[in-house]
């Protein structure tokens, strides 16, 4: 029984370094300006990389978020409702999954 305490206790810490050390994973500046465009995502989601191509055509300044490599990252996508990828914050409005046409309107907004 205490083996598995300890190898419980072990994983959990390993689990929630960041956490405990309060040093996110990966060098992010923070996005805090409301003009910004946000992308909060993963590496392997396919419409993750929908939203970075939608981007890219269109010459849409962003800044990108992984939330399996932070934890900060993973606490902002979770204070907006995030459940699934990608989330984008565009100048303040909350797009939760892949529509080019809601991203482009919220991230062309003046």
């Amino acid at each position: 029984m205490k083996k598995f305490i300890v190898i419980a206790l072990a994983l959990g810490i390993y689990q929630n370094w960041d956490s405990i050390t309060g040093s996110p994973s990966g060098d992010y500046q923070w996005a805090t300006a409301s003009d910004e465009v946000v992308l909060y995502a993963t590496d392997w989601c396919g419409y993750c990389q929908k939203t970075r191509e939608l981007f890219a055509r269109n010459n849409i300044p962003y800044v990108e978020y992984n939330i399996e490599r932070s934890e900060q990252a993973y606490q902002e996508y979770r204070s907006l409702g995030g459940r699934g990828v990608p989330v984008v914050n565009a100048k303040g409005t909350v797009i939760h999954g892949y529509s080019s046409q809601r991203i482009l309107a919220a991230a062309q907004q003046d």
